[in-house]
């Protein structure tokens, strides 16, 4: 099944071009919940995540001005992160990645700190880049607003992992190419369903009109 998927990706990411849109979905599932959908939506300009509905709630990421926009619909708000400073990480802070080939042009990974594995999965390097670029990116630009959420945390709700996954070393496995499979020292795990190239809808990397937009602190 691996196989046959990843050699789909691959004529897929040949086949694309300049007026289409990369469609990524991905089965993710938190402990406990049951599992849902994450349709991932990417051009050159901007990824657009969301649950699969044109109509519902959504994050975009404008790629070029490098900020990440959480639109509400029901509440009428678009809220607005930008890039800010991460404080510099400590000496004694070194995660280790872990890598080792898997089916052909995958690889399989783990991402470990202190002996804990912070996430494990596959990769694919050559299907679909931008795609892996860009779920990148949007990790680049919340790093810091992640930074402050674990910071603000209760002490018991504080995992030097959070700060590996989410934070330093936030970029480091999708440098490997687009997750098939993963799995977070936390038990959340996400498989990929499918990937495809399709007629780019505009309408969908806008803002509704009517927002209120908001800052977030970053």
């Amino acid at each position: 099944m691996m196989k046959a998927l990843l050699g789909l990706l691959l004529l897929a990411a040949g086949a694309a071009h300049a007026a289409d849109m990369i469609v990524v979905r991905y089965v993710d599932q938190d402990p406990g919940d049951p599992p849902y959908l994450t349709r991932i939506l990417v051009t050159p300009d901007f990824m657009r995540m969301d649950s699969g509905e044109d109509g519902g709630d959504f994050v975009l990421l404008d790629r070029r001005q490098r900020k990440v926009i959480n639109v509400l619909r029901d509440n009428q708000l678009a809220m607005v992160f930008t890039s800010g400073a991460v404080p510099p990480k400590p000496a004694s802070w070194k995660p280790r990645l872990d890598t080792k080939a898997g089916a052909p042009g995958t690889r399989r990974f783990s991402l470990v700190l202190n002996g804990v594995v912070c996430s494990e999965g596959i990769a694919a390097r050559r299907a679909v880049p931008d795609a892996a670029r860009a779920m990148a990116e949007l990790k680049g630009v919340l790093a810091a607003t992640q930074y402050r959420v674990w910071r603000d945390s209760p002490c018991e709700m504080q995992h030097d992992c959070d700060l590996a996954n989410l934070v330093w070393a936030s970029g480091a496995t999708l440098e490997l190419g687009l997750p098939l499979e993963e799995r977070e020292f936390s038990g959340r795990t996400r498989q990929l369903e499918s990937e495809s190239s399709q007629p780019l809808q505009p309408e969908l990397f806008r803002v509704p009109g009517g927002m209120t937009a908001i800052d977030a602190p970053s």
